[in-house]
């Protein structure tokens, strides 16, 4: 199994986190704000710096106002499995 931090497939979880933070019209800052972090570390995450679990995942999903199970669809859909 190829290692997935440098996988197409991480590449494009990470356009996702970005996309819908954007589509959500909020700033990283703004992010951080609702999630109780730092700026650098939401840059961090979105740059593939930093990983995020899926409890982490289940928070930044509730802060943008969007379901893990639709953030996860619409991942499925990247990767062509849907």
């Amino acid at each position: 199994m190829q290692k997935s931090l440098y996988s197409k497939e991480n590449d494009l979880l990470l356009q996702l986190l970005v996309q819908v933070r954007v589509e959500a019209g909020v700033t990283q800052v703004e992010l951080a704000t609702r999630l109780d972090e730092v700026q650098p570390w939401i840059s961090r995450v979105e740059r593939g710096v930093r990983r995020l679990d899926l409890v982490e995942l289940l928070f930044w999903c509730d802060a943008l106002g969007m379901p893990l199970s639709t953030f996860v669809q619409r991942y499925e859909q990247l990767l062509g499995r849907h």
